[in-house]
C-alpha cells in the first residue's frame, strides 16, 4: 500500500535542480511516478506525482517543503486518490489560433457551465508558417458528462471559435 503524493516547485532556473529533487524522492523511499516540467519566463516550474509508503510519508513531505526558500517554492499535498468517474466520457478537445487575450477564459467558462471537468491541458505558443504571427495551441483532456448532449456543447464550441477566428475540435479519445 502506498500513498500518492503531488508537489509543485517553482523558482530560478537552474542546472541540477531536477536532480536534487529526484535525489530527496529516492532518498526518503518515494517513487517517482509522473511529472510536467518546464522553463517558463525565466523560472522552472514543475509538478510531480510521486508514491510513497505511508510510514515515510511525514519525512518526504519535511524534505520537500525544507527546499522552500526565497529562490524556490515548494508545496506538497498528498492525494485522494484517482477514482474514474463512470457518469463521465473522457473527451480530447483541441484548439489552434491566431493568440490574443481571452482564448482560455471563453473556452474554460463554456467548458464550466457545462459541468466539464478539465483533467490535463497543455498551452503552448509558436510562429504560425508563413506570416510568423503568435500561434496559440491548447490540447486538454476533459471528463464530460454522459448525460451533456454534445450537438449543444459543440454549436457553443463553434460559436466561440467564429468569435474569436479560432479552430476547436472536440473528440472522442480512443482507448486501448
Amino acid at each position: 500500500m502506498s500513498t500518492g503524493i503531488v508537489f509543485t516547485v517553482v523558482g530560478d532556473d537552474k542546472p541540477g535542480l531536477v536532480d536534487q529533487l529526484a535525489q530527496i524522492v529516492a532518498h526518503n523511499g518515494g517513487n517517482w511516478l509522473e511529472s510536467r516540467m518546464s522553463e517558463l519566463s525565466g523560472l522552472f516550474a514543475g509538478i510531480v506525482h510521486i508514491s510513497v509508503d505511508p510510514a515515510k510519508l511525514p519525512g518526504l513531505r519535511l524534505a520537500l517543503e525544507a527546499l522552500s526558500s526565497a529562490e524556490l517554492k515548494v508545496v506538497v499535498a498528498v492525494g485522494k486518490g484517482g477514482a474514474i468517474d463512470d457518469t463521465c466520457r473522457q473527451m480530447q478537445l483541441s484548439l489552434v489560433g491566431n493568440d490574443r487575450p481571452g482564448i482560455v477564459r471563453e473556452v474554460a467558462s463554456a467548458l464550466a457551465g457545462h459541468r466539464i471537468n478539465v483533467r490535463e491541458m497543455n498551452t503552448t505558443i509558436t510562429s504560425a508558417p508563413m506570416t510568423g504571427d503568435a500561434l496559440f495551441t491548447a490540447t486538454a483532456k476533459i471528463d464530460v458528462p454522459v448525460a451533456l448532449n454534445l450537438a449543444e456543447l459543440e454549436d457553443q464550441l463553434n460559436a466561440i471559435a467564429d468569435a474569436l477566428t479560432i479552430d476547436i475540435d472536440l473528440g472522442e479519445i480512443a482507448h486501448s
